[in-house]
Formats: C-alpha cells, sequence, structure tokens
C-alpha cells in the first residue's frame, strides 16, 4: 500500500531519457487550489510516482486533472504542452478527458539517471498554464504491481487471445499496437482481460454493491478528429481462462475524419479508477490506428 501523500499539484511516451536539466519549482506553486467548472478551467499535471524496473531503468507514472465537468480539452504538442528538458513530446496526451485522469502514461528513464535532475510538464488550456516538475524524489516510489495488504495485482489484458499480455500501467507511446480502420466501417477493439477479483483500498472493508472485477475505459489520445466508443464501458463476455475473472469485451470506434490516431485504454479493477488512491492496482495500453476514408 502507498503511503498518504499529497499528489503534487492537487492532485507517460518516448523510449529512455537522459535528464541533464536541474529546474525547480517550488512545491507552493505546485500546490494550485482552484474549483470544477462546466469549462473555462485549467488543466494541471500530476506526478503519481516512480518506480524501478527489472532492468534498472526507471519510470516515472504521470496524470493529470482537467478541471472541467463537460469540456474536454485538445492542446497540441508544443508551446502549451511540453516537456523540458528533452521535449517537447515525450509521450504525453493532446486530448484531456474531464476529470482526474490517474497514471495516464509513463517516461522511462535510465539506470543511471541524476534522481535529482527534474523533467517539467507545462499545460496551457483556457488560457492559463501550470507546470509541474517530476524527479525521483524518495518518498513518491511506488509499486504499482501488488497490493501487499491484500496481494492485489493489477488486471492482465491482452488485444489478442494468444498474445502478450499488459499488465500495470505502463502505457506507453512507443509501444502502442498499431492498428488500421476507415472512417467509414470504424474499427472493432477487442480486449480480453483476466484478474485475481481483489481490490485495494484505505480500508479493505467488504464491497457492498461491488461493481465488475474489470472495467475497461477507453478515450481518444491523439488525432485530428472526433472518436466514438459504441459501449461506454463495455460489457464482459465470461470465458475460461487462468485467473478468477476471465472475460472479453468488445468496443466498436468511429473516427470522424482520415488521419492517425492514438487511443487510450485503462483497465480498472475492483480497487476503482487509478486503484482507488492507492495507485495499484489497474492496467494502461495504447493503440496507434491509422485511418483512411
Amino acid at each position: 500500500m502507498r503511503p498518504f501523500l499529497p499528489t503534487l499539484a492537487l492532485l507517460a511516451g518516448a523510449g529512455v531519457l537522459s535528464l541533464t536539466s536541474t529546474t525547480s519549482l517550488s512545491l507552493a506553486a505546485q500546490q494550485i487550489s482552484e474549483p470544477f467548472r462546466k469549462s473555462g478551467a485549467s488543466v494541471t499535471p500530476a506526478y503519481e510516482g516512480w518506480f524501478t524496473n527489472a532492468d534498472g531503468t526507471h519510470t516515472l507514472l504521470i496524470g493529470y486533472l482537467n478541471r472541467n465537468t463537460q469540456q474536454t480539452i485538445e492542446v497540441p504538442i508544443g508551446a502549451g504542452n511540453r516537456f523540458e528538458p528533452g521535449g517537447p513530446d515525450l509521450g504525453q496526451p493532446t486530448v484531456f478527458q474531464p476529470g482526474r485522469q490517474v497514471g495516464a502514461f509513463t517516461i522511462t528513464l535510465p539506470k543511471d539517471v541524476d534522481r535529482k535532475a527534474r523533467l517539467t510538464w507545462s499545460i496551457t488550456a483556457n488560457g492559463e498554464t501550470h507546470s509541474v516538475p517530476f524527479w525521483m524524489n524518495e518518498p513518491y516510489e511506488v509499486n504499482p504491481w501488488n497490493d501487499v495488504a491484500v496481494g492485489n495485482q493489477p488486471p492482465l489484458i491482452r488485444f489478442d487471445p494468444a498474445g502478450p499480455a499488459t499488465q500495470g500501467p505502463i502505457g506507453l507511446l512507443a509501444k502502442a499496437i498499431a492498428r488500421t480502420a476507415t472512417v467509414s466501417a470504424g474499427l472493432s477493439l477487442p480486449v480480453w482481460a483476466t484478474d485475481d477479483a481483489k481490490y485495494s483500498s484505505g480500508s479493505n472493508a467488504p464491497l457492498r454493491n461491488p461493481p465488475p472485477p474489470v472495467i475497461l475505459h477507453w478515450s481518444k489520445y491523439r488525432g485530428p478528429g472526433s472518436v466514438t466508443f459504441d459501449k461506454t464501458p463495455p460489457v464482459f463476455e465470461k470465458i475460461a481462462g487462468e485467473g478468477v475473472f476471465n472475460g472479453k469485451a468488445t468496443v466498436l470506434a468511429r473516427f470522424s475524419a482520415p488521419g492517425e490516431y492514438v487511443l487510450h485504454l485503462d483497465a480498472e479493477d475492483l480497487s476503482g479508477r487509478g486503484g482507488g488512491g492507492e495507485v495499484c492496482c489497474f492496467t494502461t495500453a495504447m493503440v496507434r490506428v491509422t485511418v483512411t476514408p
């Protein structure tokens, strides 16, 4: 279980990144209080934490807070949506869904990275700019793979029943699977999921009205046109498998215009979105889609 910490600013991408900058912002500047609105409010980056990978590299887990309840904001890569140093594009979203989006992407750092080096993400939305620095701050080390209190682990998801499994919040633009689609037909997106049907929470009290063991949240991450999904969320068909829960769920994505898109998938378990505040246990993945007429 993650120790309680205030998430930076109220509350990832490319390959391995080398950091040399020591840009800093005070914590007071990061902890910006602003009310939610239907529209016209700002977007703030959010730091969920960092973890070390089996190969010795390190991963920053990053999300955001869109304070608009009814406005999805799009900010292209550039002056209004940039990372420094090494940017502006480090695999961050250009589409910001309403509300708090936990662990939307990751950035991988080399084994020998300077743990005090800062990597800053700046977002300008509705005329306001918010910048948050990310670094390997010791109190923000997290374990998104296992909640030791109950042994909960993130769902395993596959885009092919015999294909490789993805587990944990490791959404990375550079590792997005590739698909093709047409504006006229759209794209069918089947997902196979396996889960232990456990959950993480502050109290680990029994769930009075438990939701489905796995819920899929599809959204547009990048792209020139709008994207709609016919089922939000899709209903799982139970199938045989190795987990306590095994299922298959399919959505049909439709695109308003041809071009290059990235779709984002967040698979939550019984813990809820973003692990219910515990950072464990949820799984993220991305799909690149080339859309023709």
